[in-house]
């Protein structure tokens, strides 16, 4: 399904919510995941659920694991920036038992959360696509994407091309992640 507005209606089952619920916003760099899913929680939120969000790049892998490792660096950023097995075991995995939201209760002590959502670049890889109950991919050009980026990070263009771009251009070959998502959204 492919949507063109922020329509959140076409987001969760129509029918009665599995809990936890694990969504999964995936989209490249700039692609404007984090404003869609702050939106998306006011949404939850408006409608009674409970939702918490994980962003990926909280648990990426310190300099020396991704950076003049000896591979091209492309390759770095796609397969290094984050332990896939780990977050796959430590996260992923875990979501599916129910996470307790930030907010707790007075006790201390909180219900799990209706909506796991779990934020990213490339979350549609082999490793880590089982683990989400529904997918979006924001859909964005290069162009665009890049104009979101800060002057100063404009011009280190080398980088993107070696590193960022390669890696997108490698994903979007690979795993097709407009044609597997269950919703697409135009952003």
């Amino acid at each position: 399904m492919k949507i063109s507005n922020l329509d959140f209606t076409k987001v969760l089952p129509q029918a009665s919510l599995k809990t936890p619920f694990v969504l999964g916003i995936d989209g490249l760099s700039r692609s404007g995941k984090t404003t869609f899913v702050t939106n998306l929680e006011h949404y939850f939120k408006s409608l009674g659920y409970r939702a918490v969000t994980f962003h990926i790049d909280d648990y990426i892998e310190p300099r020396n694991r991704r950076y003049d490792t000896g591979h091209e660096e492309w390759f770095e950023y796609y397969f290094l920036q984050w332990d896939i097995e780990k977050l796959k075991e430590e996260l992923f995995e875990k979501a599916k038992e129910g996470v307790k939201p930030d907010q707790g209760s007075s006790t201390g002590e909180s219900p799990l959360s209706d909506v796991v959502i779990i934020e990213g670049v490339f979350l549609q890889r082999k490793e880590w696509r089982g683990a989400f109950d529904r997918m979006l991919y924001l859909d964005c050009a290069k162009e665009v994407r890049f104009q979101r980026e800060s002057e100063v990070t404009q011009k280190k263009i080398k980088k993107f091309e070696d590193r960022y771009w390669k890696a997108e251009e490698y994903y979007l070959e690979s795993v097709r992640p407009g044609e597997k998502a269950d919703i697409v959204v135009e952003s």
